[in-house]
């Protein structure tokens, strides 16, 4: 069956009630194996966008990836939403699927539930993996989101695609995969824009900074050497915050690590969780 777009997946994969949301979820790897929770950044979804992951580090782990709400495949309720209620989505769905405890990972929007999960769950957060992220939001970072909103309630997915592309990708990569892009392009209006927004304000409200050496768990930060967005400055703030956390640099990558640098960044995630099984 050909797979026309990432809709179509619907219903491929389970959906479960979490919190009053139907939540779409996929398990890949051993049912006995150390669980990994990927969370999605902001316009990732879990059928896809870990495509070089999945494969790689289900070999060892039993990893879980998920759309979080207003994302893709789970339901989109009215706003607003929160990072403490994805957390406790997350909490729930774990919850639901039996998994007592597992190490949590996320880039970007999911880096940020990431870090309101440890804060607000850390009996269940074996170690925290925390990639192109933030636990604060500069002005300058405000600024960005803010065009990509304005973007959105205007209602124009090219404003919208032109306005993020250069941010979340470094200048090499979006050259090498024009065709990659283009295909992307025609995707955009299919996004759930009101969901989008909505998600955009929840990230507004990051701010964790003072609360983050409260974090005991093992903690490996991610970060895209030509990372615009939120970049290294962001993620030695993290790592000021939580000194027993390794950080590491992935060179040439922009903001989608996992992506431009999939090997050096899979090699690095394995070789962390290694270290904490």
């Amino acid at each position: 069956m050909a797979i026309r777009n990432f809709s179509d997946w619907k219903g491929l994969m389970p959906q479960i009630t979490v919190n009053s949301i139907q939540v779409y979820y996929e398990l890949h790897g051993a049912d006995d194996a150390p669980v990994l929770v990927l969370n999605n950044g902001l316009i990732m979804n879990a059928a896809s966008s870990w495509i070089f992951q999945t494969k790689v580090l289900s070999k060892h782990y039993r990893v879980l990836q998920y759309d979080c709400r207003g994302q893709e495949q789970s339901d989109h309720p009215a706003p607003p939403y929160s990072m403490e209620q994805h957390a406790d989505d997350l909490f729930a769905l774990l919850a639901k699927l039996h998994i007592d405890y597992a190490h949590i990972a996320g880039i970007s929007y999911g880096g940020e539930v990431a870090q309101a999960f440890a804060l607000k769950y850390p009996q269940i957060t074996r170690s925290l993996i925390l990639i192109d992220t933030v636990s604060e939001v500069g002005p300058e970072l405000r600024l960005v989101i803010e065009s990509w909103v304005d973007a959105l309630k205007a209602n124009d997915a090219t404003a919208f695609f032109h306005a993020s592309v250069p941010w979340n990708f470094s200048p090499a990569w979006i050259a090498a995969n024009t065709a990659i892009l283009e295909d992307a392009k025609q995707r955009y209006p299919l996004l759930d824009f009101p969901a989008v927004i909505a998600l955009c304000e929840a990230f507004f409200e990051v701010n964790f900074t003072s609360r983050l050496q409260q974090v005991h768990s093992p903690t490996c930060i991610i970060v895209g050497e030509f990372d615009l967005l939120k970049g290294i400055a962001y993620a030695q703030i993290i790592k000021r915050e939580i000194p027993h956390a390794e950080l590491h640099i992935l060179k040439g990558a922009g903001h989608a690590s996992c992506w431009e640098r999939h090997e050096e960044f899979n090699s690095i995630v394995l070789g962390f969780l290694a270290k904490h099984v």
